[in-house]
């Protein structure tokens, strides 16, 4: 009885702490990105070329791709957005590839749950499908790479690159409409300064209207205490937005003092940057 025992505990311990950690042969990839407000999570695993032709071979020109290995590679975003200019609702897709030798088509299917391509494909559950522009890259790509880059706060890629080929989408996303929106229910009763600065400055860097930037930065300002207490940043973004909207007079004002609230603070980045804007609008 024993014996048994002794047996079934080191079976047990076996199972339990055996391990054997070799890589992957596809390693996973996981990337949440950022771009303007909306939020994108990329899932998938990598295949290698190892000294494979990949495309045209491999991976067939003018059929339906995993555009990963092991389970669907997914792509999900957090705003209803467009991709080349075409709308894709909200939500999580399995992102497949059609490759041809002149260009891709990038397709956005509503099924995740697949291990690779659907066994009974539903042109149904095809939500978007887009043709891509592909190039060729100098330095062979040895694993499948996916990126999710910003271009601006409106606009991004999606670059799909693998063996000597790149294929890139590009989307925008609701932006300025969420920004817009948050400054006028968020500029109420409890604003603060730090609310007023941040209205002011995406105002002018996105040159909606720079006149109500002023208006909400000297707001900003006056919360801080006057342009004796406020920080050396927020006087420098103030003489910015008074240059861009031609009062190059009042800008050089509020630079010098920009300047000297950063020499107080030890910036010497700001100064610099003060005395050659003023320089700039003296002329």
């Amino acid at each position: 009885m024993k014996k048994i025992i002794v047996t079934a505990f080191l079976a047990m311990s076996l199972s339990t702490f055996a391990q054997v950690n070799v890589p992957q042969a596809s390693p996973k990839v996981e990337i949440e990105q950022v771009v303007g407000l909306t939020e994108i999570e990329l899932e998938y695993a990598r295949p290698g070329m190892k000294d494979r032709v990949v495309f045209g071979e491999m991976v067939p020109y003018g059929k339906v791709w995993r555009t990963g290995a092991n389970e669907n590679t997914t792509i999900q975003f957090s705003d209803d957005v467009s991709i080349n200019g075409k709308p894709l609702p909200k939500g999580k897709y399995a992102l497949y590839t059609v490759p041809n030798k002149d260009n891709w088509d990038v397709i956005f299917y509503q099924d995740t749950e697949n291990w690779g391509v659907p066994q009974n494909w539903d042109d149904k559950k095809v939500v978007l499908k887009v043709r891509a522009d592909i190039s060729t890259v100098e330095k062979p790509i040895e694993y499948l790479n996916i990126t999710v880059n910003p271009l601006n706060n409106n606009r991004g890629e999606l670059v799909i690159g693998w063996e000597k080929t790149q294929a890139i989408v590009y989307f925008e996303v609701p932006t300025q409409k969420k920004a817009l929106q948050s400054i006028e229910e968020g500029l109420n009763a409890n604003a603060t300064a730090r609310d007023y600065y941040s209205a002011a400055q995406y105002l002018y860097s996105e040159g909606i209207d720079v006149d109500k930037a002023l208006s909400y930065m000297e707001h900003s300002i006056k919360m801080s205490g006057g342009d004796e207490e406020a920080p050396f940043y927020v006087l420098r973004q103030k003489a910015l937005i008074q240059a861009a909207i031609g009062d190059k007079q009042g800008a050089i004002v509020s630079a010098k003092r920009s300047s000297e609230s950063a020499k107080k603070a030890g910036n010497e980045e700001y100064i610099k940057m003060n005395e050659k804007s003023i320089e700039e609008w003296s002329k």
